[in-house]
């Protein structure tokens, strides 16, 4: 490993190992992983320093694990102990903001909030929103990430244009480009979205932007229990509303998060006693005018689908109760979870999927409590229970419910390490099987990110 370390200083130069390479490469914000240091870090500074370094690796059959800024919450980054990390941080450039054909080139390691700044100078948005602006656009791009707006605007890959993306063989390929449709061969583009470095890494990407907004409202409806604001959901969507936001919270985690942030709401205490679920709907328009109709409409149907009370949040409640629901993991985590996941369902099959959580909670004296991306099925759940054979049975019947209502084990944080024995248990064999021929054809030396998404060490 030695004569690898100073091959790698060779061709990239800034290398790190040892106590260099340890806690801060070691881990993402999964919950239930361990630190693991890889033998190196390499942080690259363009593609052909990415090819020359995964050339090597191929050749030696070392393990490669790619990071952004370290935000996923699925033990994706999570690197091999005797492998490498690619780091993105020095690959942070905006590298064009194209105005006329509404893009953005950049690299990997700019972060969503460098990118939000840049366009907002242009009157332009790129819309996709995970809740957490420190994340990087690789890393985004890596998970296929989504977030409150994806009710609207849709997810990373329905951003995602082109890509400069590297082989494990250290081919430089370049998929798709600043148009948006194309009917020309095997979508590349696709496949590497979302593929959580197992396929290639990605060293530019070139995404779609949206006109900036410029108002914004609004709407909180607490009901009495959560099956009336799943039930309300699709009522919302099929309104013609078009809501950038809309947020399902149950009462307990509307306690701790509100609590958390000291934000007063002014829901008076015996709604609030009365509660059991929060809808959060948030609206925009172009015109002032017209925001005030949809608020107007917003709140009269919220009514007649039997909420409680409807609140239109003054701006900066509305900031805050938006940035807090973010931080719910954050919440959730320094309350002791044990585990978070990211079940998708579709929309219409959340009273089902909600009843089923309740069903296996109470079997196996297990806590759970959410909030979650309603607009689109997306439930986000934080478990309690130590101990972990407990806890792994649960997550299975979780993972097993939504699945059997026609939804998915993960929405939008990506199955990592902590997912794929679930993955791998409840997944189609078939599916499995043509999973891992791509895998072998784009990396036949199963070095990129080995454990993630399919068998240990298996390409």
């Amino acid at each position: 490993m030695a004569d690898i370390g100073s091959r790698l200083a060779g061709v990239v130069g800034d290398v790190l190992s040892g106590a260099e390479a340890a806690e801060e490469y070691g881990h993402d914000e999964a919950l239930s992983t361990s630190l693991v240091q890889p033998a190196y870090v390499v942080r690259p500074r363009s593609a052909d320093e990415v090819a020359a370094v995964l050339r090597l690796a191929t050749e030696e059959r070392v393990p490669v694990t790619a990071r952004g800024h370290g935000t996923g919450l699925s033990g994706g980054a999570i690197p091999s102990a005797d492998g490498i990390v690619v780091s993105f941080e020095r690959m942070n450039a905006i590298l064009e903001i194209d105005t006329d054909n509404h893009v953005a080139v950049v690299q990997p390691g700019v972060s969503l909030r460098e990118l939000d700044e840049r366009t907002a100078a242009e009157g332009l948005v790129y819309p996709v929103y995970p809740g957490e602006l420190s994340a990087s656009l690789g890393g985004n791009v890596a998970t296929n990430a989504g977030g409150m707006r994806a009710v609207k605007y849709g997810v990373t890959r329905h951003h995602v244009l082109g890509l400069e993306a590297v082989l494990p063989t250290g081919e430089v390929l370049r998929t798709g480009g600043k148009y948006v449709k194309s009917s020309t061969g095997y979508d590349l583009t696709q496949l590497i979205v979302g593929s959580e470095g197992t396929l290639a890494l990605v060293t530019e990407a070139t995404l779609k932007l949206q006109p900036r907004i410029r108002h914004n409202a609004t709407v909180l409806a607490p009901f009495r229990d959560l099956a009336g604001v799943t039930a309300a959901v699709p009522k919302v969507v099929a309104s013609g509303l078009a809501p950038l936001i809309l947020e399902y919270i149950d009462g307990l985690t509307m306690g701790a998060i509100t609590y958390t942030a000291d934000l007063q709401l002014g829901v008076p205490d015996e709604v609030r006693d009365t509660a059991q679920a929060y809808l959060v709907v948030m609206l925009e328009n172009r015109e002032q005018d017209r925001l005030d109709a949809d608020v107007e409409a917003a709140g009269q149907l919220l009514a007649d689908l039997g909420a409680i009370d409807v609140y239109v949040l003054p701006g900066g409640a509305a900031r805050k109760l938006v940035e807090a629901r973010e931080r719910a993991f954050h919440t959730a985590k320094a309350a002791g979870a044990d585990d978070v996941i990211d079940t998708v369902v579709p929309r219409a099959a959340l009273p089902s999927f909600m009843a089923e959580v309740t069903a296996i909670a109470q079997a196996n004296e297990t806590f759970i409590v959410g909030c979650g991306h309603a607009g689109d099925g997306n439930v986000h759940l934080a478990l309690f229970q130590k101990d972990a054979d407990k806890r792994a049975t649960v997550l299975k019947a979780l993972f097993g419910a939504a699945m059997a209502l026609g939804g998915a084990i993960s929405g939008e944080h990506g199955l990592g390490r902590t997912k794929r024995r679930y993955f791998l248990d409840l997944e189609d064999p078939a599916k499995l099987a043509l999973l891992r021929r791509i895998k072998q054809a784009f990396d036949p030396a199963g070095v990129l990110n080995p454990g993630v998404l399919l068998d240990e060490g298996q390409a």
